[in-house]
């Protein structure tokens, strides 16, 4: 029995480093795989059929010779599949509907205002829905459903504390899971950022990146030494909640002077209307609409963008100084005002950062605009079914 149970586990793993290398080198041949893992030529050969067989790769017409017969080249199916990535936030509802190689197929967005679980969850419903409804003909469908959440997660997906929604120990993974007879993985917004930016986006040549995920409120997402970290229980960077003022306002989470506070999307707007800078009640009041004032030259916007951008600084100088990254992504929906924060939260890092942290330091803004969550939860939804289809006996979800 441990004869055979080793042998599945070597195989298992010899499987997916194939695969992998077939995925990352695409169009490459049998004996080019052969030689780069190691692996020789009968075993490279048989799991190769078996990964044809699975629709994960496919042939293509043969490449150039190296003095014999032009090989037949390999190239990763993208296409055998589709993930759902769902990112759930404050004030907004983003879906994307991705193949097997994170490129996006479809998105569908919706804005809202102090909606109650029942009322988001109905909206996602709705939201998965459409995206499985437009999902191609594919050999393996929708291989499953990944969904950031701005709060607190534990290994098992349940959401144990969303302060800025008003959840508390919620078991969406397995509504999600009866519904739709998929597997679901929910994780924190800014975990899923932060690994979309390190696949997808800014972070993809750095394997310290710190993500700070700025809307309503303020999440961190940590890679670091190349992979993603979440403590012992899974729950790392809530850093939002981190004191930058002692004895200051009360926040939801219970804390008092917490970083989103004074730099998050909410901050800045409740800062907007204290000071009088919309002129009636009437008018709507958010970030879009105070992007235009400031871009139409009006001083108190630029003022309080530039004060955002400072208090955004305080907390990303005291990550800088923990933890010494290579590069600091900030995402979400502050990013679209990068160029009104970008000036005093850099003036603010390079006076206060300790000096030799900041050698070699890249602070900016996410290229990916709203998707990093999105992404990287389908990022995770993609890697659990491949994961699956390497085992010999391929579990099936029921």
């Amino acid at each position: 029995m441990t004869k055979t149970w080793n042998h599945q586990v070597v195989k298992e793993g010899n499987k997916s480093l194939v695969l992998d290398k077939i995925k990352n080198n695409s169009p490459i041949s049998r004996a080019a795989v052969a030689s780069q893992t190691g692996l020789n030529k009968g075993t490279v050969s048989s799991l190769v059929s078996d990964l044809l067989d699975d629709h994960l790769i496919y042939e293509s017409g043969p490449g150039e010779s190296s003095g014999g017969r032009r090989p037949v080249m390999l190239l990763f199916n993208a296409l055998a599949g589709y993930a759902i990535g769902i990112d759930i936030g404050v004030n907004y509802l983003l879906g994307v509907l991705t193949d097997l190689s994170g490129n996006i197929q479809l998105k569908k967005e919706c804005s809202f205002k102090n909606l109650s679980y029942e009322e988001i969850k109905e909206k996602m419903f709705s939201t998965i829905d459409s995206l499985i409804a437009s999902a191609p003909d594919s050999p393996h469908g929708v291989v499953g459903i990944g969904v950031g959440v701005p709060g607190v997660v534990d290994k098992d997906g349940e959401i144990l504390l969303a302060p800025n929604l008003k959840w508390r120990n919620l078991d969406l993974k397995s509504v999600l899971e009866e519904k739709y007879r998929l597997p679901v993985i929910i994780e924190n917004e800014a975990n899923a950022g932060a690994y979309g930016e390190k696949r997808f986006g800014a972070g993809q040549k750095c394997e310290n990146i710190i993500y700070v995920s700025a809307g309503i409120g303020i999440g961190v997402g940590l890679i670091l030494n190349g992979s993603l970290y979440k403590g012992s229980n899974g729950f790392s960077g809530e850093l939002g909640h981190m004191t930058i003022q002692v004895n200051g306002p009360k926040c939801r989470c219970g804390n008092e002077g917490c970083w989103e506070l004074y730099a998050s999307e909410q901050a800045l707007l409740n800062t907007a209307v204290q000071s009088g800078l919309f002129a009636s009640t009437d008018e709507e009041l958010d970030l879009p609409h105070l992007i235009q004032l400031a871009e139409s030259g009006n001083e108190e916007a630029i003022a309080l963008f530039k004060k955002s951008g400072d208090y955004l600084g305080v907390g990303i100088n005291n990550i800088v100084n923990t933890f010494n990254p290579q590069q600091v992504v900030i995402g979400n929906r502050m990013a679209s005002a990068k160029n009104w924060l970008s000036e005093s939260l850099n003036e603010r890092v390079a006076n206060q950062a300790l000096w030799f942290q900041q050698n070699d330091l890249i602070i900016g803004f996410s290229e990916l605009d709203t998707l990093p969550t999105a992404l990287g939860v389908a990022a995770f939804t993609i890697e659990n079914f491949l994961s699956v289809r390497m085992q010999p006996q391929q579990a099936i979800f029921s």
